[in-house]
């Protein structure tokens, strides 16, 4: 059994562009779209009370010092991080870590 498409045939393909078309217009709208990209976001600055569950151990006044702190906070074994609050540069800490992390550096300060 043979189908007929007779004039239909011409509109076919036509159709089909379109519809593809239709489609990737959707899909460049869902993607540049702002809010709703899957693409990173640029990061921002928070004060640091916005880290979660870090606690802040040292506030240092340069990100050299800070993350000099964070080295040796690292080679001792302490999980540290350095964020960019809009407060100036924080070296944080998980809470349970925090009291060594404290005296580690007024070690190193001395």
């Amino acid at each position: 059994m043979q189908i007929n498409w007779g004039s239909y045939s011409y509109a076919f393909g036509p159709a089909v562009a379109l519809v593809a078309v239709g489609v990737l217009v959707l899909l460049l709208r869902w993607t540049f779209s702002h809010g709703k990209s899957v693409v990173e976001r640029r990061p921002r600055s928070g004060s640091s009370e916005e880290y979660g569950l870090l606690e802040v151990v040292s506030a240092p006044p340069t990100f050299v010092e800070a993350e000099v702190q964070r080295r040796t906070l690292t080679d001792a074994g302490i999980r540290a991080t350095l964020a960019p609050t809009t407060e100036g540069p924080r070296v944080m800490v998980f809470p349970a870590e925090a009291g060594l992390a404290r005296q580690i550096l007024e070690q190193q300060g001395r």
